[in-house]
C-alpha cells in the first residue's frame, strides 16, 4: 500500500476561510412594462442594472442547526462537525421589501455548500455552486439549496433535449475538474496553449448557458416528436411572439421569471496534504464522583448523578452482565446544575443580607449574648468543618467585631464569596487590621480551597515571623502547597514575582543551608516523579522553583560568600546519590547470592576510582547536612536480606565519629517520610508542654520516586529479643543496661526512657492510623529507646484482619515488668497526657495532613477526599478531655486482651523462620 500523507481537521489551528470570488450567469431582462406596474419588482436592485450592489451573508450549519450567526466578514471562528455546512445567500437591496425581505434586502439567490466531502477530506480550492434564484439557503442536512445539482434520472436521458444537454455538462464537469487540477499545480502551466483553452472552453459554457435556457422555454414541446435543432428555433420565435403580444395587451399581467442558470464561485484554503475530519473533544461534564471545590469559599457537597431508565440493552449500567441486576436498563446522565458554584436563591438571598450600602455601619455592629454565644460555637469549629449559609453571613456580619479574635479569621475568609467583587475588595482591606494569627491558621489559608492572592500572601507573611527551626517542621507542606500557587511553569516568567510563597521559601533556603538542603530535595523529588499521578504542570513548576533557587544562590554570591559553594555542594550530593543508585540497583538486580553482593559493594566502595574512600571537601550528608561526611568504611559496609537489597554503608564524619545509612532503590519513600516528619513535629509539640517521651525519630530522605536514605540505629526487633533471650523484653534491657540496686536490676533512666518511648509511639501510631505491626517493626536499642520501622501503611490501613488500634502486646508490657508494675501505671499517664496534649494542636496537624492530599503518598492518594478526616476521627474532638482519656484507657484494655494480634505475630513469626 502507498503511502498517503493527510492532517486531521483537530490538529488545523488556522482559521479556515472562505473566499467569496465572482457570480457567473445571465438574468433575462424584464420588459419596463412589468416593471411599471409590478412595485415589488420595479425597485429591485439587479431588474433595474446588471451592475448592482450585491452582498453575501454566509452561515455555519450542522445537523440542521446552524452554528453561528450569518456574517459578511472574512471568516469567523468555530468548531467543525463532519456535517457542516456552509449556507450562503446572496441578497439584493430592495425598498418596497418583497418575498423573503429582511429590511431593504431580497434573496436574490442561495445555495448550500458541505465544508467536507463525500470522503470527509476537507473542501479546498475553486467551488463553483449552483444558485436557487429568490431563495435564502436552509443549511438543512437534507437541503432544498444544494450547491450541486442532482444527476437526471435515467429514464430522462431517453429524451432528446436533455441527452444533448447531458453529454454537453458531462463534458462541461470534466473540464472544470481539469481546471482545478490547473490551479493546484497538477497540470503544467503553457501560458499560450492556457489562454486559448480558456477562451474555448468559456465560449463552450456560454453556448451551454444559452441553450438551457431555450430549452427551458420550450419544455411544453412534446418530447416524444423529437423534434429538429430547426423547429426548435421556429417554436421557439412563435412562443416569444406571442408572450410579447399577450404583455401589450395586459402589461399587468403576472410575470412569470425563467429560472437563470446562475453559478457562485467561492474559493476555500488549499492545502499541499488532504484534511481529514476529526471529531472535536470536548472536556468531560463534572460528575458528582469526582471531588470538587469551590475556590475561597467552603466545598459544595454534590448529590450523586441521576440515572434514568431508557430501555433493554441500551447501553447503560449492567450491559455487560447482569452484576447490577438492572439487565442493562440504566444510564448515567448529567446534570448540569450539580456542578453549579452557587445556588441562584442563595446568591440572590447573599447580596440581599450584605447590601454595601450597610458596609459602613457594620463596623458598630456588636453583638448580643445570644449571637456571641452562636459565634463562639463557630469559632471552635476545626478546618475541615463546613459553614452553613447562615452561619457564614453571621461571620460576614460581625467582621469588624471578630477581627480582634485570632481564630476568626480562616472563618471569616471561608465566608466571603471571592467571585464578588465588592465583597472580595472590602475583605482584602480589612485582612491587614485582623489580629496576628497561629501558624496554624496560616498553614489552612494556604491550603487547597483558598486561592486568592491576597489571602495566601497574608499567610506567608505570618510564616515570615517563624524561625528557622520551626519553618523547617513544615518544609515538606510548603513544598506541597506551592502546588495550590498560582505560578506560570513557562521559563519565560518568574516565579519569584507570580507566587508569594515561592519567594519566600527560595529567600529564607538562599540564607539558611539547612533549610536550603531539604528544600532542594523536597523539590528534586516532585520533578524526579513520572508516574500519572502526578501532573506534568506540577513537574514543570517544582522545575521553576529549583531554577530560581539555584539562580538566587548564584545572586546571594555577591553578599554571602558561600552562595556559590553552597550550589556546588548540592550538585556534589547529586552525584553521590546518582552513584549510590547506580550500585543498589545493580546489586539488586544482580542474581548472586548474598555474600557475594556484600563483597562485590565492598569492593566498589573501596575502589579509589568511585571516590568514595576520601571526600574532599568534606561534603555535608543529604540526610543530615549538619552532619560532614569525609569518607566511608568499606570493609564495614553490607547487603540487607531483604527482597529490594538494601545497602548499609557507614561513612565516616568530619569530628571522627561513625555515621551509617541505609540506601535503598525500588521503594518509595515519601510515605515514610512524612510520618517521620510528623512524629518529630509531635515531639516538638510534646517537649513544648513540658513532656520528654524519649521519641528520638530516626532520620528519612526521598531522593527520587524510587530510592531513598535512611538513618541507621543499632537495634533489635522485639522478635530477635524475645528469641536470644527467651521472650523476654526484660532480659534485654538488664543484659545492656544492668544494675542490681534496682527492683528489676536495670538502670533507672534506660526504664525510663523505655516506658516513655513505649507510650510516646503508642499514641503517635494510634492517631495517624499505622498498620501492619508485628515483632520485626517494632525495635528497641540497647540504651532503652523503643521505636516503630517500616510506615508501610497508614491511616487506617492494614494487610491483616481484625488488626487492634493501638499495637501493644504483652512483650512490651512485660519489658515494663507487668501489668501490676508501676512502670505500666506510669506508662498509661503518659499515653494519657501525651493524648490530651496532641489534641490541642489537632488544628496544626489536621492542616498539615490538607496540604498533603495531592502529594503522591500511597495511602493518601487512595482516599485524598477522607485522609484528614480520618485523622480526625482518632483525635475524638467531640469529647471532653475527661471523655478522651477513657476512650484511650479502653484502647489500651483492649489491645492487651486481643487475640488475633498474638496468633498474626506468631504465624508471621513462623514464616520469617521459614525463610531464613
Amino acid at each position: 500500500m502507498e503511502t498517503f500523507s493527510f492532517a486531521s481537521s483537530k490538529a488545523l489551528e488556522i482559521p479556515v476561510s472562505v473566499r467569496i470570488s465572482s457570480l457567473e450567469g445571465k438574468q433575462t431582462p424584464i420588459p419596463f412594462s412589468t416593471l411599471l406596474h409590478s412595485p415589488e419588482l420595479k425597485h429591485i436592485g439587479s431588474n433595474l442594472s446588471p451592475h448592482s450592489d450585491l452582498y453575501v451573508t454566509v452561515q455555519l450549519w450542522a445537523d440542521s442547526k446552524p452554528l453561528a450567526a450569518p456574517v459578511q466578514t472574512a471568516y469567523k471562528s468555530f468548531k467543525t462537525s463532519r456535517a457542516s455546512q456552509l449556507a450562503i445567500t446572496i441578497w439584493d437591496l430592495s425598498p418596497t421589501g418583497g418575498h423573503g425581505a429582511r429590511g431593504h434586502a431580497v434573496p436574490f439567490g442561495g445555495t448550500t455548500i458541505p465544508m467536507f466531502e463525500k470522503d470527509n477530506t476537507l473542501q479546498k480550492g475553486r467551488q463553483k455552486c449552483h444558485i436557487h434564484r429568490h431563495k435564502v439557503a436552509d443549511g438543512l442536512s437534507l437541503t432544498k439549496t444544494p450547491s450541486v445539482l442532482p444527476s437526471p434520472r435515467r429514464s430522462d436521458m431517453n429524451i432528446g433535449i436533455h441527452g444533448v444537454g447531458d453529454s454537453e455538462a458531462d463534458e462541461l464537469d470534466r473540464l472544470e475538474k481539469l481546471f482545478k487540477k490547473h490551479e493546484m499545480g497538477e497540470i503544467p502551466r503553457v501560458d499560450w496553449l492556457d489562454i486559448l483553452v480558456f477562451r474555448g472552453v468559456e465560449k463552450r459554457g456560454s453556448q451551454r448557458s444559452d441553450w438551457v435556457k431555450r430549452s427551458s422555454k420550450g419544455k411544453s414541446i412534446n418530447a416524444g416528436n423529437h423534434p429538429t435543432h430547426e423547429d426548435q428555433n421556429i417554436k421557439q420565435k412563435e412562443l416569444d411572439d406571442k408572450t410579447v403580444s399577450a404583455r401589450n395587451l395586459d402589461p399587468k399581467a403576472d410575470y412569470q421569471e425563467d429560472e437563470s442558470d446562475f453559478v457562485l464561485c467561492i474559493d476555500f484554503l488549499r492545502f499541499d496534504f488532504p484534511i481529514v475530519f476529526t471529531d472535536h473533544e470536548y472536556p468531560a461534564a463534572p460528575i458528582s464522583s469526582h471531588p470538587h471545590s469551590t475556590p475561597t469559599s467552603s466545598n459544595i457537597t454534590l448529590k450523586p448523578p441521576p440515572q434514568v431508565e431508557l430501555g433493554p440493552g441500551i447501553g447503560g449500567i449492567g450491559d455487560n452482565g447482569d452484576a447490577y441486576g438492572y439487565g442493562g436498563r440504566l444510564m448515567k446522565v448529567y446534570d448540569p446544575e450539580v456542578g453549579a458554584r452557587d445556588n441562584p436563591a442563595e446568591s440572590k438571598h447573599r447580596r440581599l443580607v450584605r447590601s454595601h450600602r450597610t458596609g459602613l455601619l457594620d463596623r458598630d455592629l456588636k453583638p448580643n449574648a445570644k449571637i456571641r454565644d452562636e459565634l463562639n460555637v463557630i469559632m471552635a469549629y476545626g478546618p475541615t468543618h463546613e459553614l452553613n449559609p447562615e452561619e457564614k453571613d453571621l461571620v460576614w456580619k460581625f467582621r469588624h467585631h471578630l477581627s480582634r479574635d485570632k481564630r476568626a479569621l480562616t472563618k471569616f475568609v471561608k465566608s466571603v464569596a471571592w467571585h464578588d467583587q465588592g465583597e472580595a475588595r472590602q475583605a482584602v482591606q480589612i485582612l491587614p487590621k485582623w489580629t496576628e494569627i497561629d501558624v496554624d491558621d496560616a498553614l489552612e489559608l494556604l491550603g487547597p480551597i483558598f486561592d486568592n492572592p491576597a489571602v495566601r500572601a497574608y499567610a506567608v507573611d505570618r510564616l515570615k515571623k517563624s524561625d528557622d527551626e520551626e519553618l523547617l517542621l513544615y518544609l515538606l507542606q510548603l513544598v506541597q502547597a506551592l502546588k495550590f500557587e498560582k505560578i506560570s511553569p513557562e521559563t519565560t516568567n518568574d516565579v519569584i514575582h507570580d507566587s508569594s510563597l515561592a519567594n519566600f521559601l527560595i529567600a529564607r533556603a538562599t540564607n539558611n543551608a539547612m533549610l536550603g538542603n531539604y528544600l532542594h530535595w523536597y523539590l528534586m523529588v516532585e520533578c524526579d516523579d513520572r508516574s500519572p499521578d502526578q501532573v506534568k504542570e506540577h513537574r514543570k513548576l517544582f522545575a521553576r522553583v529549583e531554577f530560581n533557587f539555584m539562580t538566587e544562590l548564584t545572586k546571594a554570591s555577591h553578599s554571602t560568600p558561600d552562595g556559590v559553594e553552597r550550589r556546588k555542594t548540592l550538585l556534589r550530593q547529586g552525584e553521590l546519590i546518582t552513584v549510590l543508585s547506580k550500585i543498589s540497583k545493580e546489586i539488586r538486580f544482580s542474581r548472586e547470592d548474598r555474600p557475594r553482593k556484600i563483597e562485590r559493594l565492598k569492593k566498589f566502595l573501596a575502589d579509589p576510582k568511585n571516590e568514595f574512600t576520601h571526600f574532599d571537601p568534606p561534603l555535608p550528608l543529604p540526610l543530615d547536612p549538619a552532619v560532614s561526611i569525609t569518607g566511608c568504611y568499606p570493609e564495614e559496609a553490607t547487603v540487607f536480606k531483604s527482597s529490594l537489597f538494601p545497602l548499609l554503608i557507614p561513612f565516616k564524619t568530619s569530628d571522627g565519629r561513625k555515621y551509617s545509612i541505609i540506601f535503598k532503590t525500588g521503594d518509595d519513600l515519601r510515605q515514610d517520610q512524612l510520618v517521620i516528619q510528623i512524629v518529630t513535629l509531635m515531639d516538638k509539640l510534646l517537649r513544648k508542654e513540658n513532656l520528654d517521651l524519649k521519641l528520638s525519630p530516626y532520620r528519612i530522605l526521598a531522593t527520587s520516586a524510587n530510592a531513598g536514605a535512611v538513618q541507621y540505629v543499632a537495634s533489635t526487633s522485639l522478635a530477635a529479643a524475645g528469641t536470644k533471650y527467651r521472650g523476654s523484653i526484660l532480659a534485654y534491657l538488664k543484659a545492656n543496661n544492668p544494675d542490681e540496686g534496682e527492683p528489676l536490676g536495670i538502670r533507672k533512666e534506660v526504664m525510663e526512657t523505655y516506658v516513655r518511648s513505649c507510650a510516646g509511639y503508642c499514641v503517635i501510631t494510634y492517631i495517624l492510623g499505622v498498620g501492619d505491626r508485628h515483632l520485626d517493626n517494632l525495635l528497641l536499642a540497647p540504651d532503652g529507646h523503643f521505636f516503630h520501622a517500616d510506615f508501610g501503611f497508614i491511616l487506617g490501613r492494614d494487610p491483616k484482619p481484625f488488626a487492634p488500634a493501638m499495637k501493644l502486646c504483652k512483650e512490651m508490657v512485660e519489658g515494663m515488668g507487668g501489668l501490676s508494675s508501676p512502670h505500666y501505671a506510669a506508662f498509661k499517664q503518659y499515653c494519657f497526657t501525651a493524648y490530651t496534649t496532641l489534641r490541642k494542636s489537632s488544628n496544626l496537624i489536621l492542616n498539615l495532613f490538607s496540604l498533603m492530599v495531592d502529594a503522591n503518598i500511597p495511602d493518601i492518594k487512595m482516599e485524598p477526599d477522607k485522609a484528614v478526616l480520618k485523622v480526625k476521627e482518632r483525635f475524638h474532638l467531640e469529647m471532653s478531655e475527661e471523655e478522651a482519656i477513657r476512650h484511650f484507657e479502653a484502647l489500651i484494655a483492649d489491645s492487651m486482651n486481643a487475640i488475633v494480634p498474638v496468633v498474626i505475630d506468631r504465624l508471621h513469626g513462623l514464616v520469617q523462620q521459614w525463610r531464613a
